[in-house]
């Protein structure tokens, strides 16, 4: 059925439907209060055409993935957030810290990468340097690679263990290598969850602050939501109106990706984690309100493969990549996420009828 009957039938029947639709439709961004209701309310099957309609409207029939590797370079944190059950406190069993030649020989062993993205816990043992040469050394050995590394939160990390500024920091990053931060560590834009459940993290203001920073420096920077646990809907909603408005002063953002909570090997572990219906509401609402971000990701580490391909039809154009290995959900899952080939992404971008596109 073609999906402008399909939009039509739901608005034919439903005022509302007709006047949301009529501003996604045309370009104009839903009001807070309208988006709010569209995502408590809005028929699943009507928020997917809608956020369709914008996906196709930015890239047609194209869903992107990229052939990349995942390091996490240490498990190691003094924060300890209670939804996190990758870390390990210091000196904790099982802790780790790669060295850099380490992660040298890890790439190394991986043909064919385009991008490696890099995060880790905040250790207090590593120094400043440590993470300067990182970056310096991935470059001189991977003069094309992408580098994508460090969340704002290990910026912020940075700044207190070298007496950096903000502004210091990323640009010694970027002088020697780095082209982008992957966007982590944003949770949700609450002070009421900041202190719930990662008091001792950076809130919300200061994660913004740094990603303005780094956009005005002139590095990308992708953004997170975690969602699925505490939050309400209405934090969810001020969540992504917030990052269109600092979109809109920057345009710094590439990717916008929601991340769906595990509810396993954690502080939280007691409550179930979002639901397929949750997911999908989620990325189509996403796509919805922030027209103005060139991407939304189906993060299938997090999803799972089957739902993030679901996904690509609910307003998604991003399948990340091939990934490799991701040892922070596989610690709370209990599982092996390993990678997906190059082959395997194209077949399920295929599937769904789209026109996969490496970047």
């Amino acid at each position: 059925m073609d999906r402008s009957l399909i939009i039509k039938t739901y608005t034919q029947k439903n005022d509302f439907y007709k006047k949301v639709a009529e501003k996604v439709l045309s370009g104009k961004g839903l009001e807070a209060e309208e988006a709010l209701r569209l995502y408590q309310e809005g028929d699943l099957y009507f928020l997917g055409e809608l956020a369709n309609a914008v996906k196709e409207r930015l890239h047609q029939k194209r869903y992107y993935y990229t052939i990349n590797r995942h390091i996490n370079y240490t498990n190691i944190c003094a924060i300890g957030c209670k939804f996190c059950g990758y870390h390990k406190k210091p000196g904790e069993k099982d802790g780790y810290t790669y060295t850099i030649e380490e992660i040298i020989e890890t790439l190394k062993s991986t043909p064919g990468l385009k991008e490696v993205h890099i995060v880790g816990g905040l250790n207090p043992e590593l120094p400043y340097e440590y993470y300067v040469d990182l970056i310096r050394k991935v470059r001189q050995n991977f003069p094309s690679l992408r580098i994508r590394a460090f969340t704002c939160v290990e910026i912020d990390w940075l700044t207190k263990i070298s007496k950096k500024s903000v502004a210091e920091v990323l640009t010694e990053l970027k002088q020697v290598g780095l082209n982008s931060l992957p966007g982590g560590g944003a949770e949700v834009f609450s002070e009421r969850l900041h202190q719930e459940l990662y008091p001792r993290k950076i809130g919300y203001q200061r994660w913004l602050e740094i990603a303005k920073t780094a956009h005005r420096l002139g590095i990308p920077t992708n953004a997170t939501l975690l969602f699925g646990h505490l939050e309400t809907e209405e934090e969810i909603i001020r969540h992504l109106f917030t990052l269109r408005e600092v979109q809109q002063e920057t345009k710094g953002f590439y990717c916008f990706i929601p991340l769906a909570f595990i509810p396993k090997g954690n502080e939280l572990s007691y409550l179930t984690g979002p639901s397929a219906l949750k997911v999908l509401k989620t990325i189509a609402i996403s796509r919805i309100i922030l027209d103005n971000f060139p991407h939304i990701k189906a993060y299938w580490v997090f999803l799972g493969v089957k739902l993030a391909q679901v996904s690509l039809l609910w307003g998604a154009d991003h399948f990340h990549g091939t990934v490799i290995e991701e040892k922070i959900s596989q610690s709370m899952k209990k599982d092996t996420v390993v990678q997906l080939s190059k082959e395997e992404i194209e077949r399920l971008i295929k599937e769904i009828g789209g026109n996969p596109v490496e970047v």
